[in-house]
């Protein structure tokens, strides 16, 4: 299995967001990671959010 075609930026954002260590996330199934992003958005914390804040922090304005 290929390792996913994203950013080292983006590998990292995703893998702070979603909790999981980066060398999981980068050989984590395509499928999989879009259902984790799609739960994300769910809850109402998508990862655009954490583009705008990329030292993670959890409170909102």
């Amino acid at each position: 299995m290929r390792p996913l075609q994203i950013s080292p930026e983006t590998a990292l954002i995703l893998s702070k967001k979603l909790g999981v260590p980066l060398e999981h996330l980068m050989h984590m199934p395509q499928h999989i990671l879009m259902q984790k992003i799609a739960e994300l958005a769910q809850t109402g914390d998508s990862p655009s959010d954490v583009a705008k804040d990329p030292q993670g922090s959890t409170e909102k304005p």
